[in-house]
C-alpha cells in the first residue's frame, strides 16, 4: 500500500490545477488518471471541435497561452498539448493508466483501491469533470435497433455515421455545432431544438467572452446567484470556436437547409414526437439576448467607450418555420439519432455516502459533507466560470488553502 496525503482522481484542468497549489504548499500527493493526461480531450471529443473559449482565456494558475492567436480557439490536440505542458511545468505527480475501482472509508481517512495498487490518503479531491457521462432521454430506449444512436463523445466525423439523414436531438454548443458540420457534409439534418442560450460569437468588435468579463458575469459567485438550482440547469451557450469568429445559431442552420423541430417528447420505434413549442423557444432565446446585447449597450455608455467600439448589429430573431410535431424516420431516410443532450455525473467507485438521490455529488463550493472529500471542476461550483479551463484556478486555491488547514490544524492537535 501507498500512501499520500492527498489523492486526485483526474488529469484534466481542474486536477492539474489542484495538483498546482498542493505542490505550493508543499503537500504531498498523486494525481492518478485513467488513461493519459487530458483524457477526455483526446478520446471523446469530434475531430473538428475547437474550445468555445478565446485562446487568452486559457488561464490556469501560474500558466497561460503565450502564442500568436489569442483569439483564436485552440483545437483538441492544441488543448492537450497545453494541458501536457502544464503538468510538465508544475511538476504534477500523475499517475497515467490508473483506474480508480473503489474510494472508501478507512481509519486514516480514505482507502483508494486502483489496478495499480492501493492508495492510503487522509484527503481525496475528485476532479473528474462536468461532462462526464452523456445524458440522455428516457425515452431513447423506444427508439428502434434499426436507427444508429450515438453521443457527442462517440462522434468523431460525417463520414463514420451509417448512409441517410441525421436527426440531432439538442441545440445547445454540441447540437449545433454537429448539426452544422453534418450539413456541410452533404446530410440532411433534423435538429430537435430544446432551452438554448443564443449568443453571437462577436459583438462590437470584441468576442461575447471578453464581454462576460468585463460585466463581471463570469465572476458571479453562486451566493450572488438568485436562483441557483436554475442556474445549473441552463443550457450550454450556443456557440461555434472558429478562426474566422463566425456566429452558429438555428437561422444560420435554417438558412443552411437544417430542418428546425420543436423539443423531442417520445419515440416508439422509427416514430417521434415534438412539442408545438419552436417559436415560442427561439423567441425566449432572442428575448434573453437582446436582455444581454442591451447590458452590454449600457456597459459601453457608462464609461463612455462609443467612440472606441463601433455599433454593433445585432442578430436578426430566428425566423422558424413551421415544424411537424411528429416524424417517422424510416420515411424520412433517417438512419441516425444523435442525443446531443447534456452530459449527468457517475461515481460508481465512491464507497463514500457523499452524493444525493440522483447521484451528484452534494458539496458547498466543492467540500462535501465527508471530512477530507472534495470535488473539483464543476459546473457553478464556486463561480460561474467554476467550469471553465479559466475559472477552476480560483477554486483548486481554494480547495488547497481548505486542505492546508486541516493538515496545519493535525499537526497542532498532535503537538
Amino acid at each position: 500500500m501507498k500512501r499520500t496525503n492527498t489523492v486526485i482522481i483526474g488529469a484534466g484542468q481542474a486536477g492539474l490545477a489542484m495538483s498546482r497549489y498542493l505542490n505550493d504548499w508543499g503537500i504531498d500527493h498523486v494525481v492518478l488518471e485513467r488513461g493519459r493526461i487530458a483524457e477526455r480531450w483526446r478520446s471523446e471529443r469530434w475531430d473538428s471541435l475547437r474550445l468555445l473559449t478565446p485562446n487568452w482565456q486559457a488561464r490556469l494558475p501560474g500558466f497561460r497561452y503565450t502564442g500568436d492567436d489569442p483569439d483564436g480557439y485552440m483545437t483538441m490536440a492544441q488543448t492537450v498539448g497545453y494541458l501536457e505542458r502544464y503538468a510538465a511545468v508544475s511538476a504534477a505527480p500523475v499517475q497515467d493508466q490508473t483506474t480508480v475501482l473503489a474510494v472508501d472509508h478507512a481509519c486514516f481517512g480514505f482507502r483508494v483501491t486502483t489496478d495499480q495498487g492501493v492508495w492510503q490518503a487522509a484527503n481525496v479531491v475528485i476532479a473528474t469533470g462536468y461532462c462526464d457521462v452523456p445524458s440522455k432521454p428516457a425515452f431513447a430506449s423506444g427508439l428502434a435497433p434499426s436507427i444508429h444512436q450515438l453521443a457527442p463523445t462517440q462522434y468523431r466525423r460525417p463520414s463514420e455515421l451509417p448512409p441517410g439523414g441525421v436527426l440531432v436531438v439538442g441545440a445547445s454548443a454540441s447540437g449545433v455545432q454537429l448539426a452544422d458540420e453534418l450539413a456541410q457534409a452533404g446530410r440532411d439534418v433534423s435538429l430537435a431544438v430544446g432551452r438554448h442560450t443564443r449568443l453571437p460569437r462577436v459583438y462590437r468588435e470584441r468576442d461575447i467572452m471578453w464581454w462576460f468579463e468585463n460585466l463581471g458575469v463570469l465572476n458571479e459567485t453562486t451566493e450572488a446567484v438568485y436562483d441557483l438550482a436554475q442556474a445549473k440547469r441552463q443550457p450550454s451557450l450556443q456557440l461555434v470556436g472558429r478562426p474566422e469568429r463566425s456566429s452558429l445559431d438555428l437561422q444560420v442552420l435554417q438558412d443552411r437547409g437544417v430542418r428546425l423541430l420543436g423539443r423531442a417528447t417520445g419515440i416508439d420505434g422509427t416514430a417521434v414526437g415534438f412539442a408545438g413549442d419552436l417559436t415560442e423557444t427561439t423567441q425566449r432565446a432572442d428575448h434573453k439576448l437582446a436582455r444581454l446585447l442591451d447590458s452590454v449597450d449600457r456597459h459601453i455608455a457608462a464609461w463612455d467607450l462609443d467612440k472606441h467600439l463601433p455599433s454593433g448589429q445585432r442578430p436578426a430573431p430566428v425566423a422558424a418555420q413551421a415544424a411537424a410535431t411528429t416524424l417517422d424516420l424510416a420515411d424520412e431516410g433517417i438512419g441516425t439519432v444523435l442525443w446531443a443532450t447534456g452530459f449527468t455525473r457517475r461515481y460508481p467507485w465512491l464507497n463514500v455516502s457523499a452524493c444525493d438521490r440522483r447521484g451528484e455529488i452534494v458539496h458547498s463550493g466543492g467540500v462535501t459533507n465527508v471530512p477530507g472529500l472534495y470535488v473539483l471542476g464543476l459546473q457553478l461550483m464556486r463561480s460561474r466560470k467554476s467550469s471553465f479551463i479559466d475559472g477552476v484556478g480560483d477554486d483548486a486555491r481554494a480547495l488547497a488553502n481548505h486542505i492546508g488547514s486541516r493538515l496545519v490544524g493535525s499537526y497542532a492537535n498532535a503537538a
